[in-house]
Parts: C-alpha cells; structure tokens; sequence
C-alpha cells in the first residue's frame, strides 16, 4: 500500500511538473532602439506621432520594436511564439516549470511572469456557453428614433452634434469580438461608403478575417452604438468618426491569451494613430480556473491588461472600458481592464437615470472611484446589419460614451486627456458624491464643453441671454457681438428654419416641445435649449 500510494505521489509530481501554463518573458533591453529614435515611421505612423506631439508626450523605449533575435533565441529552445508586446518588451508562450527555469536563465531574459496568480484557483463559476448571451437575449427590432434619441439626450450630447462635432476627424479603435455584418449591413453602409472603416484585424487567428459571420456579433453592436446610421431610425454617438476595427476576444471560451491578444491591439491602435480606445471586455475568470482572479487583484496593476491599458493612456490614447454586468453574480464588482486608474470605466443605467441591475460595483480593490461614470446601458439603443435594435449591458453604455468622447476632444483639441477625465466626472449627474455602480454619475456632454468655454478667457460665453424660456410666442435673446446666423433645429437634430437675424423672433407656429436654437456671431457659437409651451 506504501509503494502504491509513493507511486501515485511520484506521478502527480511529475504531471504538475510537466503540465504547462502560459507566461510571459521580459526580455533586458532593445539593442535596436537607435534605429527606431533615428527613423520613428519604421515604426509608428504620422498621425501616432502626431498625437504624442499634440500631448506633449516623449517617445521611448516602450515605442522601438522588439529585438528579432530574442524572439528568433526563444524559438530555437523549442517554443512556438505566436503573441508578443512590444510595450512590455517580451514573447508569452507556454511553458512548464523545468521550462521557466530555463527561460529565467537566459542572458537576455529579464524574468517570466506567470498569468497563474493563485494555483488553487478561484471561486468557480458555472460557465455560459456564451457570455454575452444573458444580455443579447433583450435584442429586439425598432423603428422607433425616439428611443436612440432620449439616450442622446441623457448624456446631453445633442448640443455637440447640432454645433457641428459629430467625431469628424477623430479615430476610434473598437477592440472586441469581431465585426459581422459590418461589411455587408446597411446599417453600416454610411462608414463604409464615406471610408471611415480605416482598417482591422483579428488577432485571435492572426488574420484580416473580421467579418466572418461565425464571429460573434457583440463587436458590430458596440460599432452600431457609436457609428450605425439608419436614416430616420437611428444615428450614433459619433457618426463620422474613422475606426479600426480589431477582435481579440473568443466569445465562447475565455483564455488568459485574449488579454495578450487585447494588448497587440492596443500597440496597433497607437501605430496608426487612433484617438480613442472603446473596449467591451473584461476578466477575472476563465477556463482553466488556475488563472481566475480575485478581487483583491483589481487594483489596476495586477493583471496583465490593466497595465497595459494604461500604457496606452500614457501614448495619449483615450481609454473607455465597460465596469462589467456582474452585480447580480457572485463576483459582484468591476473587472479588468476596467480596474485600472487611468482608463475610463463606464457604468450602465436605465432610462430613468437608475442603475441598471446588473452593472457592476466599484470602486477597484485599493479604493480608487470605479466606474468613473455612467450612460444608457439598459434596452440601449444602437444600430445593426439593416435595422435598429436595442440591447443591454454596460458593453454598450461604454460605446455610447466613447462616441460622445470623440465629439468632445473634436470640440476641445486642446485638452489633455487627464483634464477632459477630469472634466467628464466634474460635469456627471453625482458629482462631487459618487455611488458604487454609477461612480460620478450619468455622463453630461454639454455641460463638460459648456464649462470650458464658460471659463475660456477668449470666450465671452455668458454673452448670450434668451428670454423669456420657456417661451409662448415670441422669444428674445441679447448679446454685444454681431449675429452671423440664427437657426432653429428640432430634437432630432434636422434644421427647421433659418431665423431673421434679429433679436426678437416668433415661434408662435411651433408646437409644444424641446427645440435648440444655433446662433452664430463674429467671435462665437452658442447652441441653446429653448423650450415652446
């Protein structure tokens, strides 16, 4: 009976020891890093560069591409190197523990990271077959505009849309599942005729291969929210801005790979220059539970995305992440990248400005305010293949956001990311209280803009006054600057009429409701809410 129980000893210490787990190996240096400092466009494109000038942000080792003979080293020990980062300078590959401690002792090896945090994993979960099935359930088609509108103005971006900043000119990377339908849905059809699709990738297969149809279709939802177009049905957050589009995320398994792959997607992104970053992903499970994480590890530095989501804040990069629909779960809290400090995590409401049920608590695990604020995130209204649809979860509340995002950095191409974060919280329904599932509270996009120019020393912007409003007939508005312009615009952003460039103007032949009022000067331009009794 000894023998027999030594024998099983023996094999389950030579399983364990043979048995592999994915990690990640830092290499000590990048030789080449001269030839990237002499020539940066062998590297990052203009408009990367361009960026970082803008912010004032220096290029550094981060920014030089990894040394091949390193990686070519790692593959004459007899690993397959697939997956890479050049922000983090190294290769992930599986190894076991004979093979680490090889690894280690490499002379161009800096250490090896393992993605195993706790060997007895943690608290397990009963897997979904697909983990966004319990909120895509809620999909159904509509045809009512209405619905995409009062989500436009919960977070109170109609006034940049009427002023003009629609995201023209700013670049969005959504990095999610894969983009079906996208290619061929007309509602889609506006980006991809105007030749906002700038690009994508799939960095699961390591191929162009981003619209097939076996991929799921989470990612086309989240472009739908900021993007889709469906004349009279539905216009997203930023409908002209450009995007790229990247997969990294297998919705119907869960490797700690994905967040390698999230990170090869982000170092992308900041090559050709995107402007912002809307991700609706996140972790703290998988299926191998050796690599779960607890919630003690979302402090924002822990896992391995989180620190990399930050590297690409600090490349000038606006970074939205969904909070997570874990609040009716187990977990309960905010996952990861979402944990991280400087990312943007967006939280879910309903319609009435309530949390939405299943978005997740913060704050993150040292305390810091998560999420930092909140949009539409129940029957979310968005735009996919030919129709207008809604669905839920903060995977959606996060693209609604980062839309209004674009439009704000479009209005305000002076602001540091720090201070349009800053400004974005300030400016939030809450502010300065927070609660655990809204954070600063739901987003208000005209108020952030509006609180700039109000304090803007080149802008007079309390100069214009209208009264009385509400207004019954007739409405009147001063100002010491010479009118250009007076037009008047439904709700639904569509010019009703040019006005007489007069003070006072008659709205008698109105009907009751919300209207905005555009008046263009020789210094300024005010887009205000007037309401018609």
């Amino acid at each position: 009976m000894k023998k027999l129980l030594s024998f099983i000893l023996v094999g389950a210490v030579m399983f364990m020891s043979a048995q592999t787990e994915l990690v990640f190996v830092y290499f000590k240096d990048k030789p080449n890093k001269a030839a990237f400092y002499a020539n940066p466009l062998s590297e990052l494109s203009q408009k990367s560069l361009d960026r970082r000038t803008k912010y004032g942000i220096a290029l550094n080792d981060q920014d030089a591409p990894i040394e091949p003979t390193y990686i070519q080293n790692i593959q004459n020990l007899g690993f397959t190197v697939t997956d890479y980062s050049k922000w983090m300078n190294g290769v992930a590959v599986n190894a076991t523990s004979a093979q680490i401690a090889q690894l280690e002792q490499q002379s161009y090896v800096q250490s090896v990271e393992r993605f195993i945090k706790h060997p007895t994993g943690g608290k397990p979960e009963i897997k979904k077959v697909n983990k966004f099935e319990e909120f895509d359930n809620s999909v159904r088609t509509t045809f009512n505009y209405g619905t995409g509108l009062s989500q436009i103005n919960q977070i109170n971006l109609r006034p940049l849309h009427i002023a003009g900043y629609t995201g023209t000119g700013i670049t969005i990377a959504v990095i999610d599942t894969g983009f079906p339908r996208v290619n061929t849905g007309s509602a889609y059809a506006r980006i991809r005729n105007n030749g906002q699709i700038k690009g994508g990738y799939n960095f699961i297969n390591k191929s162009s291969d981003i619209y097939n149809t076996a991929l799921h279709n989470h990612g086309s939802y989240c472009l739908g929210t900021i993007a889709g177009y469906i004349d009279n049905q539905y216009v997203g957050s930023a409908p002209d801005a450009d995007f790229y589009l990247y997969a990294t995320e297998d919705a119907y398994n869960e490797f700690p790979e994905e967040l390698i792959y999230w990170t090869e997607a982000a170092e992308e992104a900041d090559r050709k220059g995107v402007d912002i970053i809307s991700t609706s992903l996140g972790y703290y499970d998988f299926d191998d539970t050796r690599y779960n994480l607890l919630y003690s590890d979302m402090n924002g530095t822990t896992s391995f995305i989180a620190r990399t989501a930050q590297i690409a804040v600090e490349k000038g990069i606006f970074v939205l992440a969904a909070a997570g629909n874990e609040a009716l779960t187990y977990w309960h809290y905010i996952i990861t990248p979402a944990d991280n400090e400087k990312v943007f995590t967006v939280g879910g409401v309903n319609s009435v400005g309530v949390s939405s049920s299943f978005s997740s608590f913060g704050p993150n695990s040292v305390g810091v305010i998560k999420p930092d604020a909140s949009a539409r995130g129940t029957n979310t209204a968005m735009a996919y293949n030919n129709s207008a649809t809604t669905s839920s979860g903060t995977s959606f509340a996060t693209p609604l956001a980062a839309g209004g995002v674009a439009c704000l950095i479009q209005a305000l191409p002076n602001k540091s990311l720090a201070e349009l974060r800053d400004l974005l919280r300030e400016n939030s329904s809450e502010y300065p209280n927070t609660t655990a599932q809204m954070g600063y509270g739901i987003l208000n996009f005209g108020n952030t803009l509006n609180a700039v120019l109000a304090t803007d020393n080149s802008t007079k912007f309390n100069s214009l006054k209208i009264y009385p409003n509400p207004v019954i007939n007739n409405f009147t508005f001063d100002t010491t600057e010479k009118i250009s312009s007076v037009e008047l615009y439904d709700v639904l952003g569509r010019k009703l009429q040019s006005l007489q460039n007069q003070k006072t103007n008659s709205v008698e032949q109105l009907k009751s409701g919300v209207y905005f009022l555009k008046v263009k000067t020789d210094k300024n331009e005010y887009v205000e809410k007037i309401i018609k009794k």
